[in-house]
């Protein structure tokens, strides 16, 4: 199969579950709000923020090292069981600290009776973490099916236990504390089945990787570890700042900005429910990750590996510019995704995606640190982004509030994208069709701007017969530029 089509398939296998999961995840929301109150909901949106930082940690870059390192090697299976034996160990040591230790952390994080939260929680950072590994081996394998089913069934049993413990089993203990159904609910749990019903989900998912595990016998290659060790270390800082990158705005907004802790809050939950109308094209992305990285790392030794990375990234400009255009074109339609008193957040709309199309760009491009092992580099740039992100957040939102955190987004991604690109010019020359790529990114950002002016002063009703009809020009031209070269992509 022609590797752009081969991508291009693999990323929308892997989206398949990002998007089920996702969509299933606002469903959840749904329900967690009307049975949960709000102090209860917050001790849900906290622990999962934290997870983040956690999973960095507990993988210690493991993932990016495997396929740099499986790649040429003599003995592949050396490669993955070493990972094995480092993070399976690793990840129960730091579990075992989480029981030693749990009742300190519990008083400070203001949880003293329910230690149970830490240890279920804790739980659920191992197992997802061990299996982790054997799912970036299913990548290496270009194994996307088996990756998406298990993530399905995953998500599918997260679903279920949820209804079954907060719906099916609350409504029994409501009806009748002594029913057989209400033995299994106990109001004083509360947003504990949440973790609860991550956990049983996480251990189903992890019977279902056990014999990827099996390789853990080929052993420990201790000087193939040092190496991997010194490649990975610098992978942690690059995810501790993607970590600060994405999430510090919610974090800390409600904190700087400046008016009373009731209204900070309403302006935090309008900015992240516009946030998720940019949930397209992050979703995209994540699921281009998951198929990008694999692939660049398995055409790095090939000779027109280059122009295949140009390639790739001509073709991700397009669709995130499309991404770019359904949303915008068609926010009318979009916004009823959220109550009409967030709405008034939707200017931040645009400049979220736009961040999210640098943030693209960005992954595209961070190969040159990748395949040429300067992970140090690489995480001097993501360190630079995420102290970036630090600075404008504090000192523009008390003026400016969540528009600050969107701005800060952009210009964080943008000039991470800015600086990869002439460093990698530098150390891994890629030819890009930097002309023809940006250019379609100011069409995208004229199209918009052209529609946002014509719908108020020229159009009327009807609005979205001018969204089509601009949308349909965008694709016009990208079948004047590329079209040949798509056809080509699609039919090899």
């Amino acid at each position: 199969m022609n590797p752009i089509k081969k991508l291009a398939s693999q990323t929308v296998i892997y989206g398949i579950p990002s998007i089920a999961g996702r969509f299933l995840n606002y469903l959840l929301t749904y329900l967690y709000t009307r049975v949960f109150a709000l102090d209860q909901f917050g001790v849900n949106s906290e622990f999962y923020a934290y997870s983040g930082f956690f999973t960095v940690l507990l993988l210690f870059g493991m993932d990016t090292a495997f396929f740099r390192f499986q790649q040429g090697a003599k003995d592949p299976g050396k490669v993955y069981s070493t990972v094995l034996n480092f993070i399976i160990p690793s990840s129960f040591s730091f579990l075992l600290l989480m029981y030693v230790f749990g009742h300190p952390l519990a008083n400070v994080l203001r949880y003293t009776d329910h230690l149970d939260y830490i240890h279920w929680f804790a739980w659920i950072l191992v197992l997802d973490s061990i299996a982790a590994i054997p799912f970036v081996k299913l990548r290496a394998e270009n194994k996307a099916i088996q990756f998406a089913s298990i993530k399905i069934i995953e998500i599918a049993v997260n679903i279920a236990l949820n209804i079954f413990f907060l719906i099916v089993c609350r409504k029994a203990y409501l009806a009748d504390p002594n029913s057989m159904l209400a033995h299994f609910y106990s109001p004083t749990i509360g947003v504990g089945y949440v973790f609860i019903s991550n956990l049983l989900a996480s251990a189903v998912k992890m019977l279902l990787l056990l014999p990827q595990l099996r390789s853990i016998v080929n052993g420990f290659d201790r000087e193939l570890f040092n190496r991997m060790i010194r490649y990975s270390m610098p992978m942690v800082i690059i995810g501790f700042a993607g970590i600060i990158n994405e999430m510090l705005d919610r974090m800390i907004l409600k904190y700087m900005l400046p008016y009373d802790n009731i209204t900070n809050l309403k302006l935090l939950g309008i900015y992240g429910a516009c946030y998720k109308l940019s949930i397209l094209m992050s979703l995209f992305i994540q699921a281009f990750r998951f198929a990008a990285e694999p692939f660049f790392f398995a055409h790095a030794e090939k000779e027109d590996s280059k122009k295949l990375y140009a390639d790739v990234m001509n073709y991700f400009v397009i669709f995130c510019v499309f991404v770019f255009l359904l949303v915008m074109l068609y926010l009318d339609w979009f916004q009823y995704f959220i109550g009409k008193g967030y709405r008034v957040g939707l200017p931040v709309v645009p400049i979220l995606l736009v961040a999210n199309l640098c943030l693209g760009i960005y992954v595209n491009l961070s190969i040159w640190y990748k395949l040429t092992d300067r992970t140090l580099m690489g995480a001097a740039v993501s360190f630079g982004g995420a102290a970036l992100t630090v600075v404008l957040n504090v000192l523009f939102i008390p003026k400016y509030g969540y528009m600050a955190s969107a701005w800060a987004t952009l210009a964080c991604y943008g000039g991470m994208a800015v600086v990869s690109y002439i460093l990698g010019q530098k150390y891994f020359p890629v030819h890009y069709y930097l002309k023809k790529d940006l250019g379609y990114i100011f069409l995208g950002l004229f199209l918009w701007i052209a529609f946002d002016w014509m719908k108020t002063h020229v159009w009327g009703n009807h609005v979205w017969v001018l969204s089509s009809l601009l949308m349909l020009g965008y694709l016009m031209v990208v079948w004047m530029f590329d079209g040949k070269k798509l056809i080509r992509s699609a039919t090899a």
